[in-house]
């Protein structure tokens, strides 16, 4: 294994998974940073599109980077990733820039919240098309 990790983290809302990637000591991403104006998160689902390709290009730019004194030697990416394609960009772009890939799923076993109030008919969707790959 080399010393380069791209971590992708998946699970539902409120799961934690921008809280773990903080504590993981990795430079991190997440779509929904793309809502951010300031500290106010103003979500736009017509935008959605957009802000996934924001977020891969940021994960892109650092691994891109990461063979500089400066760059990233651990990235994470937190979505919600509910189905396998659509973490196959960061995979392939792993494989592209040589980092080592990890896939966590974080579930909410710590009564977290929901910060960014999506409906609970929402998340039981989501959780209806969540795929696991053993």
């Amino acid at each position: 294994m080399n010393n380069k990790y791209l971590y992708i983290l998946r699970g539902l809302p409120g799961a934690g998974k921008s809280t773990l990637a903080r504590t993981i000591g990795a430079v991190y991403f997440e779509a929904d940073m793309f809502f951010l104006e300031g500290k106010e998160y103003k979500f736009n689902p017509t935008k959605l599109k957009d802000a996934h390709a924001w977020c891969q290009n940021q994960v892109r730019t650092s691994m891109k980077n990461s063979d500089s004194k400066m760059g990233d030697s651990k990235i994470a990416v937190a979505n919600t990733f509910t189905q396998e394609w659509e973490m196959q960009p960061y995979i392939d772009m792993a494989k592209e820039y040589g980092f080592t890939v990890f896939t966590l799923v974080v579930e909410n076993r710590h009564g977290g919240t929901n910060v960014h109030n999506v409906p609970e008919e929402v998340i039981d969707k989501m959780k209806e098309r969540f795929e696991i790959k053993l």
